[in-house]
């Protein structure tokens, strides 16, 4: 079977137009035909009967010069009236069926014969009416038709019935578009917003209401899949984002976890290079977290893990960016950074914010400090995994030199590089 291309497909507009206009066309000529022969019939009738009435009045005239068999008052009388009528040809007999007096119309050329064509074609050829007197038939007379009132009834009558035909089809034809618009304008309405769904997944376009109640209907429950549609995506496109951000983020504290923290920094590193920048990275690693989870139980580890990522946020900048690597563990991205001095302050600020209280459930409160250790890019290492590695030694070494400390990763004097905040 062979396939048809969408290009080489009949529109529904070609082939409802094609249909409205062979069935306008069709329409309009049958009823014109059938004007036309009912008013060749009534012609035919009208002129029967005209002729019958001419013939009827000559009857009359010549009924005294038929009896006592007067020619010239015969012929005198009847070319006065058959001249004045419309009549080809008049003959008047006797009783016994001789020819008493014969009048025809003088023959004017090939409209004369094309008009006793016409009344050949239509009238009864000849007509004959006894003439009658006191009663009793005393002659007779045949007389044949003219077509010249005739012709001029046909062409005006055709030329009437192809003026109502034309106004006629004109007018079908625009009913029949009319109709078509109101049928095809709410399909392509319809056309124009699946199309926008399923290529654009524009699933927020509806469309307009109709004229005609089926296609009105087709679009309520239309709009209604897409209303279904749209809910649909709004859910499904919160569940992707709300996954994104449980793969991305740490469920206890809603920071970015290690993944995320080392695409950012993957990134940030890339930055730095073309522009020339610095970057510093903090680890940072709570002094007493065992010690607390051990003591206090699992929910105060956690509490105590929510109060330092809320508060070491709250020390950053903007653009700055904590997540939490795992346990107790934290890093911290400072970009762009101007000076080292500056990511030594950032981290100076966040060991002070540990100088507060943790509350934990219930009524207890409990003192933690934070070891962090500064790495600053291209100083220390120029890759994430160098300067992870750089930071994560000196947090080491200021936990190992005095707890709630920071110490600068690549310093000549550490003991000078670690600030003791016990």
């Amino acid at each position: 079977m062979k396939l048809l291309k969408p290009g080489s497909r009949p529109t529904l507009h070609s082939v409802i137009g094609r249909g409205n206009l062979l069935v306008a066309l069709v329409g309009v000529a049958m009823a014109s035909v059938s004007l036309t022969l009912l008013g060749v019939l009534a012609l035919r009738v009208y002129a029967d009967h005209n002729l019958h009435l001419i013939a009827r009045s000559i009857s009359y005239t010549v009924e005294a010069a038929v009896v006592f068999n007067d020619k010239p008052a015969t012929t005198e009388a009847l070319a006065l009236i058959a001249s004045t009528e419309e009549v080809a040809d008049a003959q008047v007999f006797d009783q016994q069926g001789q020819l008493l007096a014969r009048w025809q119309r003088p023959e004017t050329g090939w409209v004369s014969d094309l008009e006793l064509h016409i009344a050949k074609a239509f009238l009864e050829e000849p007509m004959s009416m006894p003439i009658l007197h006191q009663g009793q038939e005393v002659g007779s007379i045949r007389l044949t038709g003219h077509g010249a009132s005739l012709m001029r009834f046909l062409l005006s009558g055709l030329v009437g019935i192809l003026v109502c035909t034309a106004i006629s089809a004109w007018v079908a034809l625009f009913l029949a578009r009319r109709q078509l618009r109101g049928i095809i304008k709410p399909l392509r309405n319809l056309a124009a917003v699946a199309h926008a769904a399923r290529s654009d997944r524009a699933f927020d376009k509806r469309v307009p209401p109709a004229d005609i109640a089926e296609l009105d209907n087709f679009g309520i429950d239309f709009n209604a899949l897409l209303d279904e549609l749209e809910a649909w995506q709004s859910h499904l496109q919160s569940e992707n984002e709300s996954l994104a951000h449980q793969a991305s983020h740490d469920s206890l504290t809603g920071l970015p976890n290690r993944a995320f923290f080392e695409g950012r920094l993957m990134r940030a590193l890339r930055n730095a290079n073309k522009l020339g920048e610095r970057v510093a990275v903090l680890f940072l690693d709570s002094d007493r977290f065992k010690e607390i989870n051990d003591s206090f139980g699992h929910a105060a580890g956690d509490a105590v893990l929510v109060a330092v990522a809320n508060r070491v946020r709250a020390q950053l900048r903007e653009g700055d960016l904590v997540a939490r690597l795992g346990g107790d563990e934290f890093a911290v991205l400072l970009t762009p950074l101007h000076k080292t001095e500056d990511a030594e302050r950032i981290a100076d600020k966040i060991l002070s914010s540990m100088d507060m209280p943790i509350p934990l459930p219930g009524s207890t409160q409990v003192l933690t400090s934070l070891s962090i250790g500064v790495a600053v890019y291209p100083d220390h290492g120029a890759t994430p995994g160098a300067l992870l590695n750089a930071a994560d030694g000196a947090m080491y070494q200021a936990k190992r030199l005095s707890r709630g400390a920071q110490y600068t990763a690549g310093s000549e004097h550490p003991a000078a590089d670690v600030q003791n905040r016990s």
